[in-house]
């Protein structure tokens, strides 16, 4: 998708601190830190949401889920972290690529904000 921030991402066009990619994800630092450690994880195909995953992604979103924990032990986040997806406007979701949230080094408060 031309207009998506993270297909620029992937692309190439916009630069990334990536802290992990490979052929089906890519792992980046988040440009506004709501944590100390605060990486995305994206998979490489476009997918705008939660609600847009379809069955023949069930695969690709398994391998991403499976991948967080080494993603996190990779950033340092050996004493906990806070995974988060937001999906659609009312949960907040300002970019229409698929996304993860991995937060930690610092204890979280719940409710989130």
């Amino acid at each position: 998708m031309s207009d998506c921030l993270f297909c620029k991402i992937l692309d190439g066009d916009i630069p990334s601190n990536k802290v992990y990619e490979d052929d089906k994800i890519v792992a980046f630092h988040d440009v506004d830190p709501q944590a100390p450690v605060h990486v995305l994880v994206i998979p490489r195909k476009h997918i705008e949401s939660m609600d847009d995953i379809a069955d023949e992604d069930a695969e690709l979103i398994a391998y991403l889920m499976l991948k967080i924990k080494d993603i996190a032990k990779l950033v340092g986040l050996n004493n906990g972290y806070r995974v988060v997806n937001n999906c659609g406007e009312d949960g907040m979701q300002t970019v229409r690529h698929l996304h993860f949230h991995i937060m930690g080094k610092r204890q979280m408060t719940w409710p989130p904000g």
